[in-house]
């Protein structure tokens, strides 16, 4: 039987994040790795079919802490600048 996961999008400025590794200790890495970007809810951590672990969490995209501010920020198109002639 084919698993169908159903849900509810998250709110505006979030994201839903899942994460899936050999060891709970390498999903927790990533996670922590997010919420020094991101602020973050409370993570929830599954068993996955194959002896994996998955961990779901929720980051709040609005409000960036730390190294993402600055990648975000500098990652935005100015106001005006349009696409290059040789971008698609």
């Amino acid at each position: 039987m084919k698993y169908i996961e159903t849900q509810i999008l998250p709110s505006l400025g979030q994201a839903e994040v899942r994460i899936t590794a050999h060891t709970p200790e390498a999903a927790r890495a990533v996670a922590e790795a997010l919420r020094h970007c991101f602020a973050a809810a409370e993570q929830r951590s599954y068993p996955g079919l194959d002896g994996d672990t998955r961990l779901h969490l929720t980051v709040d995209t609005a409000a960036p802490a730390g190294p993402a501010r600055s990648w975000l920020a500098a990652s935005r198109t100015p106001a005006g600048a349009g696409a290059h002639c040789d971008e698609i």
